[in-house]
């Protein structure tokens, strides 16, 4: 078994009057398999009838439905777990909280970790084709096998503290895009904190996450001329 990959010759520059051709990797995607495909291959392998097992997937079906429906995360036998979710706007005023903040909802799917070490074990089969469409190669990755796992989180705060010791920092982590943010730097003793590494002097500060975002809380000893300079 392996994942089977596309490396096509393309001209990847954006000045119409030149060109730069590069070797893009896209996936090469087998056929869409139907329930009634799925159903036929497990009663093969199990040597449960059919109907059984049609029965059995239209009852883990609903069960699924109804569960995550009620606000659980579900197993999904062999594969992982499911639920629903929401992303919505936010707002400082709770007499203005209402449903009209949700701006949609979402379906969050956990993979097991069986199911990552068996994508991480699996190879993958490139095959090269030239900007006429022609095959020149065909190789099968010796990768690291390293697996990136989805999470439910658009935006990631990421904050630090310079120096490590002049101070903490507070309010770092995963956030759906619209989400209230509120991030904090507490100074050390001997330390006074000077501003974020994006100029905004506000110790404490509130922000709706919109994308990934890196602070640096900047700090000085007490006492110690502060440069213009640094965070800029």
């Amino acid at each position: 078994m392996a994942i089977k990959v596309k490396a096509i010759e393309r001209n990847v520059s954006f000045d119409k009057n030149k060109e730069k051709w590069a070797y893009v990797l896209q996936a090469d995607l087998y056929n869409k398999l139907t329930q009634t495909k799925v159903i036929q291959e497990a009663a093969l392998r199990s040597g449960i009838a059919k109907g059984s097992i049609s029965a059995a997937w239209d009852a883990i079906g609903e069960v699924l439905k109804a569960w995550a429906t009620e606000g659980h995360s579900v197993a999904i036998p062999g594969l992982g777990s499911m639920r629903f979710g929401l992303r919505s706007k936010s707002v400082p005023d709770v007499n203005k909280v209402a449903a009209t903040l949700i701006t949609s909802r979402r379906v969050i799917f956990t993979p097991s970790t069986d199911i990552l070490k068996q994508l991480a074990d699996t190879s993958v089969n490139i095959t090269c084709y030239d900007r006429d469409g022609n095959v020149v190669k065909r190789v099968t990755s010796g990768d690291s096998g390293n697996v990136e796992e989805g999470s439910e989180y658009d935006c990631q705060i990421v904050l630090t503290a310079q120096p490590a010791e002049g101070g903490t920092v507070t309010g770092a982590g995963g956030y759906m895009s619209g989400d209230s943010v509120t991030i904090k730097a507490v100074a050390a003793a001997g330390y006074s904190f000077v501003k974020w590494s994006d100029n905004v002097t506000d110790a404490e500060r509130t922000f709706n996450a919109e994308q990934d975002m890196t602070l640096e809380a900047i700090f000085k000893l007490d006492g110690e001329e502060q440069g213009g300079s640094i965070g800029e």
